[in-house]
């Protein structure tokens, strides 16, 4: 039980049934065959496309999209995944309106880019449908590599390590496979247990084994695994949330956005998970728009979501802001808290309005305060348990060129990593990429 469910104002069962299931239903359902023709045919293919150049996966979308107007589907899987074996679940969440499609020539010219994103899931939904796997793992090299994360990073490496022909082991601190693809994301973009059914999808590759509930320095250290493997691939994630560092903060209900939104996705029954009436959430990225959104969705009666930059700041993406406001969240800009106020349990938040100086931003004298039950913090997370020698850059595990770290034989990439942009398309191609610089180390000669 979390500190929220000890606050009165924190109930459970605020909605019918039937609201739920609405409320958290697919966002974006899968195109029908019809339907993705039509939009495949939008595509002009162009020969150097900028929505390629945009991917972080360099996946070519003019082909898989041809692939899709021609009446090959499982073909353009094949294209998609051959870069992005975690295609499906980047077709739900990545942003592609910062991404591929914001550059589309069609979103150039008329502002109605190709929607790549629903072309990609329909490719990558047919053919994963079928239970086929179109790869196949070369001949057993004799090497072994461990995988340190279950996440995307962790497990893209796996893959492409497995078929090249190497052993892994992927060890994970959590019961269930997935990182934040299972336990981070909105439970509305991704329904139906696909974060599970994407993992014994990829397994299928063979020559993967994974351990769960084993955690890098609680139950493995880095030396064990130097000692019993060829390589390590480094990609635990971040396991800590930052601090707002303010008087207060330790009441009841106000607990980690990361912490409730894995609630929600382990939920079996949503209207058995408690939510405030009044619910703040502090933060500007995406983590903060899931667990204000789904708190509204839950049944909250005011939601609001209150950052210390402008608009521009967010990380979270304009689109992913006006979708917030449509569900009804209230989002304040250019404001920071100073204090948290109840007795025992959170009653009111206290913010100060900010402005930004040569000297960086700063708090004005003028200060509000927002009625509050359930406070969520989303104001970053941290590296834990670093261990000993890996040289650390920003806070974060320090990499060179394909994740090389500071330790020969060990690599690191996902959001554990210097570099990261905290996103799964990103974290799938420095999985990818250090996985084939692995391979290139352990069979031919470089130093690695």
């Amino acid at each position: 039980m979390t500190n929220s469910q000890l606050t009165p104002g924190v109930v459970a069962g605020r909605l019918a049934a039937d609201d739920y299931a609405r409320n958290f239903s697919d966002i974006a359902p899968r195109l029908d065959p019809h339907e993705a023709r039509v939009a495949a045919d939008r595509c002009y293919f162009c020969h150097d496309a900028p929505c390629m150049t945009a991917c972080p996966t360099s996946i070519d979308i003019p082909l898989f999209i041809r692939q899709i107007a021609t009446g090959t589907p499982e073909a353009a899987a094949r294209t998609i995944l051959s870069q992005n074996i975690l295609g499906g679940m980047c077709a739900r969440v990545c942003p592609t309106e910062t991404l591929c499609e914001q550059v589309c020539v069609r979103e150039t010219a008329e502002g109605n880019p190709v929607e790549i994103g629903r072309l990609q899931r329909f490719a990558t939904d047919t053919l994963m449908d079928k239970g086929v796997h179109p790869f196949t793992r070369a001949a057993a090299t004799g090497r072994r590599v461990a995988v340190v994360g279950a996440g995307p990073a962790g497990l893209s490496a796996a893959h492409r390590l497995a078929m090249k022909g190497h052993e892994v082991t992927v060890y994970d601190g959590r019961a269930k496979s997935g990182g934040l693809n299972e336990f981070g994301i909105a439970s509305y973009k991704t329904t139906d247990g696909f974060a599970q059914a994407e993992v014994e999808w990829l397994l299928q590759i063979g020559g993967i084994t994974v351990e769960n509930g084993k955690a890098l320095g609680r139950d493995i250290t880095l030396d064990d695994l130097r000692a019993g493997f060829d390589a390590v691939f480094l990609a635990m994630g971040l396991a800590g949330v930052n601090a707002l560092r303010v008087e207060g903060e330790g009441r009841d209900g106000v607990a980690n956005a990361v912490d409730f939104i894995a609630e929600l996705r382990q939920t079996a029954d949503l209207s058995n998970l408690p939510v405030g009436r009044d619910v703040v959430v502090i933060g500007g990225g995406m983590t903060a728009v899931d667990a204000a959104v789904q708190s509204k969705l839950l049944g909250a009666e005011n939601v609001t979501i209150v950052y210390r930059r402008g608009k521009q700041g967010m990380s979270a993406s304009e689109h992913e802001q006006d979708h917030a406001a449509r569900c009804g969240v209230r989002i304040i800009h250019n404001a920071a808290p100073v204090a948290v106020h109840g007795n025992g349990a959170v009653r009111e938040v206290e913010f100060a309005y900010t402005k930004q100086t040569p000297e960086g931003l700063k708090l004005s004298s003028e200060t509000f305060r927002l009625r509050a039950d359930q406070v969520f913090k989303a104001i970053g997370q941290t590296l834990q348990g670093v261990p000993e020698g890996l040289a650390i850059d920003g806070g974060k595990i320090a990499v060179t060129g394909p994740g090389r770290t500071s330790v020969k034989g060990v690599w690191a990439g996902g959001d554990c990593a210097s570099g990261g942009e905290d996103l799964t398309v990103t974290a799938v191609a420095e999985g990818r990429d250090a996985a084939e610089d692995i391979h290139a180390s352990l069979t031919g000669g470089q130093d690695g």
